[in-house]
Formats: structure tokens, sequence, C-alpha cells
């Protein structure tokens, strides 16, 4: 199979190229270290078109939800406009199957009573970030009952692992705790620890991917989830005990979000029905892999 990947260059991008090629599969790389920007319709169309491939990935979005508060314009034009034009060059180039990127921030404030989250629980999404993925949602699903695209939702819960920037929570703690076994300050910034949220390895997420593309239905919806909730609290202490520095966790006033979901987990029955995909990768080695990958970042 033949993919071509937008935001190749990413955090999940990266992991989604390592496993398609593990699995045989050609990997055609789209983003902008390539030259290539969604939001750049005539270049976008042009490298569709030349990549003849099996299957679009499409990845590439403003993911932060800080910078989405900050930029919601700019969110919108990247999350919208480019999902609709990644939509459009596949339609063109005659792609027989588009894999979307959503996210499960879409759900935004979830009612306790409604938990697990289905794909069926009506979205109320809280943020900038979250209204973009709906909307991209939205024009991906239109597409296929529009015009017969082949197109499949995933709509990824928290994803973590080895190669995540560090403002992202889970890659955060990791690089400040490495970063305290090198130095006299052992103070973790954070933000809300008692928030609870569906984490999954990013790993385990390219598998779901790769599986949406091969036995995903058309028009489909699917999370992407664990079905446990943890604390980011327990993250935090998670690290720590990894680690033989003295850990202190002290709260940022800067690092709490305007709005934030309480509790999230969600249902993946959907998906293993479909694909036959579970979670495989362990919490606790996931948190290794994280440490290891920080502290081999801060020893260059």
């Amino acid at each position: 199979m033949r993919a071509l990947i937008t935001g190749s260059a990413g955090f999940v991008g990266t992991a989604l190229s390592e496993h398609l090629r593990s699995e045989g599969d050609e990997v055609v790389s789209l983003d902008r270290a390539t030259g290539v920007d969604i939001t750049d319709r005539t270049a976008l169309f042009t490298a569709v078109a030349e990549s003849e491939a099996d299957v679009v990935y499409h990845l590439a979005a403003q993911a932060h939800v800080p910078t989405a508060w900050d930029d919601p314009y700019g969110t919108l034009h990247c999350n919208v406009e480019g999902t609709m034009n990644v939509l459009n060059a596949a339609h063109e180039a005659e792609v027989p199957r588009v894999i979307v990127a959503s996210s499960a921030d879409v759900y935004g404030t979830i009612d306790p009573d409604l938990l697990p989250v289905k794909e069926t629980t009506t979205p109320r999404p809280n943020n900038p970030y979250a209204a973009s993925k709906l909307a991209a949602e939205a024009f991906a699903i239109q597409s296929f009952y529009g015009r017969n695209q082949e197109v499949v939702c995933l709509r990824a819960f928290n994803q973590f692992g080895p190669g995540q920037r560090p403002d992202f929570v889970c890659a955060g703690f990791a690089h400040q705790i490495a970063r305290a076994e090198h130095t006299n300050d052992t103070k973790i910034e954070v933000g809300r620890l008692d928030v609870r949220r569906d984490f999954s390895d990013v790993r385990d997420v390219a598998r779901a991917y790769r599986l949406a593309a091969l036995h995903g239905r058309p028009g489909a919806i699917y999370n992407v989830c664990s079905g446990v909730d943890r604390s980011i609290e327990e993250v935090g202490l998670g690290l720590a005990a990894m680690s033989s520095a003295d850990i202190r966790f002290v709260q940022r006033e800067d690092l709490l979000r305007p709005v934030d979901t309480p509790v999230v987990r969600g249902d993946a029955s959907a998906i293993t029905a479909d694909t036959g995909w579970t979670p495989e990768i362990p919490f606790a080695t996931t948190l290794e892999d994280v440490l290891a990958d920080a502290r081999r970042k801060i020893a260059q």
C-alpha cells in the first residue's frame, strides 16, 4: 500500500511513518519541511496527484490548545480550510481512501453520566482547537455523503509517547524531571493535576490509523482510546517514581486553561468491532519510554 501522510514530520506522523514502513507500506511524506503546506492549494493538489497514493492519512494540523486560544483564526485556517484542501486534492487525484485525524477534544464538556464517551455522544467543543476539529470532521463526512468519497475520521484521545514536544503535559513532565536529574532544581511546574484523561501510546494509535485504512467503514467516525481515565497527577507521580530526584510539583497559574473538562474517558468498542484494534502497550511502558526519550534529549 502506498501512503501519503500530511504532517508526516510531527509527533503522530513520525510514529505512523515508522509503523507503516514496518508493515511494508511505501510512505510519501508531506509537510512544511518538504515544502508543501496544506493551506497552499496549488502545491498541495500537485503533491497529492504526484504521490499516486492508495490512501491519504491527513494528520497535519495546529494541535496545541493554548495556541488555538491565542490564534483562533490561524487555527481555523489550518485545521478547517487545510482539511478541505486535502479532501478536494485527494478527490481530484482519485485517491481511494482518506483517513482524517480528528480529536476527542470535540466532545468538550462531558456530563459524567455519559462516560465512557461513545461516538454518538453530542460534541460540545469548549475551545477553538476543538471547534476547528469538529468543523473539519463535518467537511469530511459531507465529502462522503455528498460525493461518495471514502473518508474515515478518527477521534484520538490523549496521545503520548517518545518524541512528543515538551509543551504537552506528559512530555513536559518527563523533560522537567530529566533536567532535574542534572540540576539542583527539582521543582516541576504544572497546571491542574486533578483533571483525568484517557491516555494511549502514540504507537498504538498509529496501528489504529492503518487498520482504519484497511478495514474502517467509509463515512465512519471512530474513537481511539484506552477506556481508562487517569489523573494528570498520576502521570506526574508515575514519572517521578522512575527518578532518583526529589521531585516537587508547583502549580503555575499561566498553565491553567481558560476552560478544562474534569474527566474524559472513551469507548473504543466501535473501532475494535470493525477493525480488530485494541491498545497493546502498557501505560507504565510508555512512561518509561517517554522519560528515557527526555533523558536522551537533555544529555545531548
